[in-house]
């Protein structure tokens, strides 16, 4: 499981003047916290790079109104690049989690900078390799790990991302491992509940368990890892 995006945000990936390039495509937007920056089945084309802030990547499932979040993006990353690549509506929805700053380029601008740039377009390949495959990932999760497994797994991920620095850059690196006793997860319980496609209510019975082995103590719209080292062993199925 993983909802951090890949080792290296695409920003991040470009050389300073293929950087300077692609920026000067667009024009700088502010989104407000809960705003949908890009709306699954939508027909636009034009592209996103994060400049600050953190968003949510999902997808409706056949529970209707309930989503599955596929991804966490930050500062540097690229969103919206399939729209602009094929003419098919969007795949995802993306919301912002708190204020957004983001460069918003037109799709056609960024197709013809790929065009003229086989290596940034080369970039822009590997990171949608990393992505489906991630995704492919968290519906394989979804159907084969029990609820208990997957919301350890994902505190195990966030928290060590939290331990490194709120959310930190990708260009930083992804942590490895359980993350330090006392790390913090900062999401509500329906926030965690759509990062592993469960329900509130079976969520909040997974974290009862967790609480009643000392594993995690919760709070408001806070979740504290007191055992990483169990926590990443029930991630892995082992059950005391």
């Amino acid at each position: 499981m993983g909802l951090l995006g890949n080792d290296l945000a695409f920003a991040q990936a470009l050389s300073a003047q293929e950087r300077e390039g692609v920026m000067a495509l667009g024009s700088r937007k502010h989104f407000p916290p809960d705003a949908h920056l890009l709306t699954e089945g939508d027909r636009s084309s034009h592209v996103l790079i994060l400049i600050e802030g953190w968003v949510t990547v999902s997808v409706s499932t056949d529970r209707g109104a309930t989503r599955l979040i596929l991804g966490l993006r930050g500062p540097g990353e690229l969103l919206g690049e399939m729209a602009a690549l094929d003419p098919h509506p969007r795949s995802a929805t993306v919301r912002a989690l708190g204020p957004i700053e983001a460069q918003v380029i037109s799709g056609d601008a960024f197709r013809r900078f790929l065009a003229l740039h086989p290596r940034v377009s080369g970039l822009v390949i590997r990171q949608l390799t990393f992505r489906l495959r991630s995704a492919d990932q968290e519906r394989s999760a979804l159907a084969s790990l029990t609820v208990l497994q997957r919301l350890a797994g994902r505190l195990n991920e966030l928290s060590a991302a939290e331990a490194a620095g709120p959310y930190a850059p990708a260009a930083a690196g992804r942590p490895s491992g359980p993350a330090p006793a006392g790390s913090v997860v900062h999401l509500a319980q329906d926030e965690l509940a759509a990062t592993i496609g469960a329900t509130r209510e079976a969520v909040a019975k997974a974290l009862r368990l967790l609480r009643g082995q000392r594993i995690v103590r919760t709070g408001n719209r806070m979740v504290e890892i007191l055992d990483p080292a169990l926590l990443a062993l029930l991630a892995d199925g082992h059950h005391e």
